[in-house]
């Protein structure tokens, strides 16, 4: 058709075209030798039919020489007490230890284009794949990185979009919201309160799903006990005021360690006691921060060791041709039980 492109040529496409391996195409290029001639002669038509053009970083990247996988480090945004990103990092440079692999850190010059970077690293460093952090409905990336079939494994699930786009590991947030709000309601708390993310937060809205549901399973109100806004100290604190002003909910649920922390210096700022005698609080992540502040803060574990070690089974099966379906995992969290509940 007019004005339509061509796909790009890769070595994995080629491989498939001729029947053999990604390590064949590769011999083909670097040692013909080493192959039988029937073999030669039919990876060099489908080198031609494809228009398959190597070079150096691209037959680096398809021959899986550097053991390296691509992560974008984005910067910590001010004002947050997550620290997931450090966890996770810890886990999976341990995870492709095993395996064989190594991290490549990379980062944008405009934080803002979810593309900014990949191209770059693609064009002039060796990589075997990447893992993909940023999995919200229209980012590009997976669709990017698909179209050059360059291996990847997402950590979160394509929200919004065909669950089987591309393989991911996520964590059942709304199912840890539902532990939470177990355990508060077993503790005879009757008037729950949530602080969350802005409405256009799939994962934030997920979640909240848990609490909603989870409450009027109990038979308990959710009118009115509710806010949304940025995952910052200063809005959870926000928040916690007005909804103690308006509702005055004998406990919180939120969505992130770091909303939990706001919401602690408000019941501080009234004199009030974080706790399950007077405001109970649970937090989102099991940060350091909430297994550090006084009196420790309750909050819902994501399994981040586990996370990454799938991620990298996924990986290692992509890289070495053993799988190419979408598998998709998704973990469960736990509550850590802390004094603030």
């Amino acid at each position: 058709m007019p004005g339509r492109h061509r796909p790009v040529a890769t070595l994995a496409t080629v491989a498939q075209a001729a029947g053999v391996s990604r390590q064949t195409v590769s011999n083909a290029l670097n040692s013909p030798e080493l192959l039988r001639p029937e073999t030669l002669v039919r990876v060099q038509l489908a080198i031609d039919e494809l228009g398959y053009s190597p070079n150096r970083a691209a037959r680096n990247l398809r021959t899986r020489t550097s053991h390296l996988v691509g992560l974008r480090l984005d910067p910590a945004l001010e004002g947050t007490a997550s620290g997931l990103m450090d966890r996770f990092l810890h886990s999976l440079v341990e995870s492709c230890k095993e395996a064989g692999l190594h991290v490549l850190l990379f980062t944008a010059a405009d934080v803002n284009d979810p593309l900014d970077g990949y191209d770059a690293l693609l064009r002039s460093a060796a990589v075997d794949a990447f893992v993909v952090t940023d999995t919200y409905r229209g980012n590009p990336q997976a669709a990017w990185l698909g179209e050059r079939q360059v291996p990847f494994v997402a950590f979160g699930r394509p929200w919004g979009e065909s669950q089987a786009s591309f393989p991911w590991v996520d964590v059942d947030g709304r199912a840890g919201v539902m532990l939470a709000g177990d355990h508060l309601a077993d503790r005879g708390h009757q008037r729950v309160a949530w602080v969350g993310w802005q409405k256009s937060s799939y994962i934030g809205e997920d979640r909240r799903s848990g609490w909603v549901d989870r409450m009027h399973e109990r038979d308990l109100s959710t009118s009115k006990l509710s806010a949304r806004g940025e995952d910052t100290i200063e809005f959870g604190r926000r928040a916690a005021h007005a909804l103690l002003d308006s509702h005055d909910p004998t406990a919180f649920v939120c969505v992130s360690d770091t909303i939990a922390m706001g919401v602690l210096q408000a019941i501080a700022d009234r004199g009030r006691t974080p706790g399950p005698d007077d405001v109970a609080v649970v937090g989102f992540d099991d940060s350091l921060a909430a297994q550090v502040v006084p009196p420790g803060l309750t909050s819902v574990r994501q399994p981040l060791e586990e996370v990454a070690a799938q991620i990298v089974r996924l990986l290692d099966d992509r890289l070495a041709m053993r799988s190419s379906r979408c598998t998709n995992v998704i973990l469960s969290p736990e509550l850590r039980l802390r004094g603030t509940s």
